[in-house]
C-alpha cells in the first residue's frame, strides 16, 4: 500500500506557496491606539482595518460590553435554542430588523457561518446558485456545501448573470452577490440584479458585510442605498465586526425566512450563541452608526482625498467609492516588497495576493476609517509614492 500522506502533502503545498511569494504569515499586534498599532516593537499607522466608522475602541461600546458581562457572564453557555438566547440578543435582532427595514433578523456567530447557514437552508441538489465570480469565499463555500449547482457570472455583469439563470429555467434559483466587494471596493449593480431576479423568478441574496454602516440612509446599507426593499431582496446578510466594530453577523428578511433558518440553519442551531456582552456592545454601535452622520461624511471626504492624491501622483487604484481602496500592483513579489517598504516607513498596508484575488492582480488593500485624519492620508500617499518609485 502506498497511501498519500496528508501532512506531507500539506507541507509541500506550503513550500510551493512560499516559492510563489504567496505564503501567508500571521502578524501579532501587541497594542492598539486609535488607528495606530504596535507590532514587533514598531508603532504603525494602520490602513488595514475594517473598522470603517472608528467604533471598535469607542468608550460607550466598551462600557456596554463590560456592563453586560457583569450581568450575564462572559459567554452565553448554550446554543440559542437551548437557553443561550438572552434578552440582549432578542433586542439586538429587533433593532437590526428595524434599521434595515425588514420584518425580522437572526443573529449568527460570524458572517461565514451566516452565509453557510442561509444557502444550505434554501438550496438542495435540484437547485442552482448563481454568483458573481468575485464573491466572498463563504458565499461560494455555502453553495458548494449545499449540493446545489454553482454557476458563476462575470464580475458585475448582469447579462452574464442572466445567461446563467436562463441555462436552467426550471430549477429553483438563488442569485447571491456581495454588495461591496471586499478586495475591490466596488459596489454590485443591485437594482439591475434585483430586476433580473424578478424577471427570472429567482430569489436574491445580498452579503452587505462591507456596506452596512457605511452606505445608505442612516447607514442602513447598500440595499437601502439602492432603493430596494425586502420584497426585491428577501435575503440580507451583514456583519457586526466591520463598520460596527464588534463581532458577529445577522440575516434579515421576511418572517418566513427567519423561521426557516431557526428550524434548518445548522450553523446557527448547532453552535453556542454569541456572548450577550457582544450583543450589548453591538446595540450601542448600531445607535452610533445610525445617528452620527458625521462619521460617514468624514469617510467620504477622506476617500476623495486619497483618490485625488493618488491620481495626482500617478498611483493606479481600482474603481471604488467605498473605504476599500485597492492600489493595483499585479506582481505578488512586488506587492510584498512595497508593503514592506511602507512598514519600514511606519504604515501597515497589507499585500493581497492570489488565491484571495485572481492571478496577476496582486494589490495593496488600503482601508480608510473615520478615525483617520486628512494628514494621515497625505502621509500615506507620500510614503506610497516613494515606495512605488523604487525598483
Amino acid at each position: 500500500m502506498s497511501r498519500p500522506q496528508l501532512l506531507a502533502r500539506l507541507a509541500a503545498a506550503c513550500e510551493q506557496r512560499a516559492h510563489d511569494s504567496l505564503l501567508r504569515r500571521m502578524r501579532t499586534i501587541s497594542a492598539v491606539d486609535g488607528c495606530h498599532v504596535e507590532s514587533a516593537g514598531q508603532r504603525l499607522l494602520s490602513f488595514s482595518s475594517n473598522d470603517y466608522l472608528g467604533l471598535a475602541q469607542h468608550p460607550e461600546l466598551a462600557e456596554a460590553m463590560m456592563r453586560a458581562a457583569r450581568q450575564w457572564g462572559v459567554g452565553a453557555s448554550a446554543a440559542h435554542l437551548l437557553g443561550g438566547h438572552r434578552d440582549e440578543h432578542a433586542q439586538l435582532e429587533s433593532e437590526l430588523a428595524a434599521w434595515t427595514g425588514r420584518e425580522r433578523a437572526l443573529l449568527f456567530s460570524t458572517g461565514y457561518m451566516a452565509n453557510l447557514g442561509v444557502i444550505q437552508t434554501l438550496l438542495d441538489a435540484r437547485s442552482i446558485c448563481v454568483q458573481d465570480r468575485l464573491n466572498h469565499a463563504c458565499l461560494l463555500d455555502g453553495a458548494r456545501l449545499s449540493g446545489a449547482r454553482l454557476k458563476r457570472y462575470v464580475h458585475a455583469d448582469v447579462d452574464s448573470a442572466r445567461r446563467q439563470l436562463q441555462s436552467d429555467p426550471e430549477a429553483a434559483a438563488l442569485l447571491a452577490s456581495d454588495a461591496v466587494f471586499s478586495m475591490d471596493g466596488d459596489v454590485a449593480p443591485l437594482p439591475e440584479l434585483a430586476e433580473l431576479c424578478r424577471q427570472q423568478q429567482a430569489t436574491m441574496m445580498v452579503d452587505d458585510a462591507h456596506g452596512i454602516g457605511v452606505l445608505g440612509r442612516d447607514g442602513a446599507g447598500s440595499v437601502v442605498e439602492a432603493g430596494l426593499d425586502e420584497t426585491q431582496v428577501p435575503v440580507l446578510m451583514a456583519t457586526l465586526g466591520k463598520a460596527l466594530g464588534v463581532a458577529g453577523a445577522f440575516v434579515a428578511g421576511p418572517a418566513s425566512l427567519i423561521e426557516g433558518l431557526v428550524q434548518f440553519a445548522r450553523s446557527q442551531i448547532y453552535t453556542t450563541a454569541m456572548p450577550p456582552a457582544l450583543a450589548a456592545a453591538s446595540r450601542v454601535a448600531l445607535r452610533l452608526a445610525r445617528d452620527e452622520l458625521w462619521r460617514r461624511e468624514k469617510l467620504v471626504r477622506l476617500v476623495a482625498a486619497f483618490r485625488d492624491g493618488a491620481a495626482q501622483r500617478g498611483i493606479a487604484l481600482a474603481a471604488s467609492r467605498t473605504p476599500i481602496q485597492p492600489v493595483l500592483i499585479g506582481n505578488s513579489a512586488r506587492a510584498l516588497v512595497i508593503s514592506a517598504r511602507l512598514e519600514a516607513s511606519g504604515f501597515l498596508v497589507p499585500a493581497i495576493r492570489p488565491p484571495t484575488v485572481p492571478e496577476h492582480s496582486a494589490r495593496l488593500r488600503v482601508t480608510i476609517s473615520a478615525g483617520h485624519e486628512e494628514s494621515d492620508v497625505e502621509r500615506l500617499l507620500v510614503a506610497l509614492s516613494s515606495a512605488m518609485r523604487e525598483p
